[in-house]
């Protein structure tokens, strides 16, 4: 017993502590896209739902255990079913009552969430191309002609506890994608190798990223910021050093970080016109 006591205060104090409750929250990360913020509504109006259900349902366990207690003179109905209009009705209203609930209450603002999630086409103004790989993210701008990977940036010292961590430890990387504030963007995925899957827990999506697929989806980042997430499939022994980061900046900064990335038309040198040698070299680098 004074065992059992010990571990219970050593739990208790564990879960105490300020390190274990450090990165504790009760609720979403900030939403700051549509189908994050109708993701949140969606969690929230459920969770309310679900709430009322279990109070109403113990409250009237509570009422029944008190009140139709043997003690008390009550004593077990005999019959199997219901027998007249009034137990009808008592069987049927629940089943009346969740069908609204999941028909009406919920299933309505689900089915838009999903329509407004699947609708990818629709005033797009900017397309990125995601390619998951083992273990990088390669981002490509089809109609800017730039293309890059993003490989994680956390020194290897951390990972093998050689020295501290970092204050974004594990999701960090050396090229981060750089998107416009405001501007709907269309998202398409593929993979190289496995399924892997891209999510970032602000913008409210996450879509996985299979071979020989495209896959959509869609945001409009409504606030600039640094918003992190990592990939959320299992692919392999590195899958959990896939970080994606995601610079959210105006209009002015994006242009100029567009056209910092397109190589320009002189350095471009033709392989054919490379002496043999160069091109051997080229094609082991690449």
């Amino acid at each position: 017993m004074r065992s059992m006591y010990k571990f219970g205060l050593s739990v208790l104090l564990a879960l105490g502590s300020v390190a274990a409750w450090a990165e504790y929250a009760f609720n979403f990360p900030e939403p700051v896209t549509p189908i994050a913020r109708e993701t949140l509504h969606m969690h929230n109006l459920v969770m309310v739902v679900i709430l009322v259900l279990f109070f109403l349902v113990f409250g009237l366990l509570i009422y029944s255990f008190r009140v139709h207690r043997k003690d008390a003179g009550y004593k077990a109905a005999s019959y199997t079913g219901p027998t007249n209009r009034k137990q009808w009705l008592w069987v049927l209203s629940p089943f009346a009552l969740l069908a609204f609930l999941d028909y009406v209450v919920i299933g309505i603002p689900a089915y838009h969430a999903v329509v407004m999630y699947e609708d990818t086409k629709t005033d797009a103004e900017l397309v990125v191309k995601v390619t998951g790989s083992q273990w990088l993210w390669q981002y490509e701008f089809p109609a800017e002609g730039v293309s890059f990977t993003s490989r994680m940036a956390t020194p290897r010292d951390q990972i093998d506890n050689g020295a501290a961590k970092g204050e974004h430890y594990l999701l960090e990387v050396d090229n981060p994608l750089v998107l416009p504030v405001g501007k709907k963007v269309r998202f398409i995925t593929t993979s190289n190798d496995v399924i892997h899957s891209w999510w970032v827990p602000a913008f409210g999506v996450k879509r996985d990223a299979v071979p020989g697929f495209l896959r959509e989806f869609w945001a409009t980042v409504e606030k600039t910021g640094t918003y992190r997430g990592q990939c959320s499939e299992l692919c392999g022994k590195e899958h959990g050093f896939m970080p994606v980061v995601v610079h959210v900046v105006s209009d002015e900064e994006f242009a100029k970080w567009l056209a910092s990335k397109k190589a320009p038309a002189a350095a471009v040198v033709p392989t054919a016109a490379l002496a043999p040698v160069a091109q051997l070299a080229l094609a082991k680098a690449q």
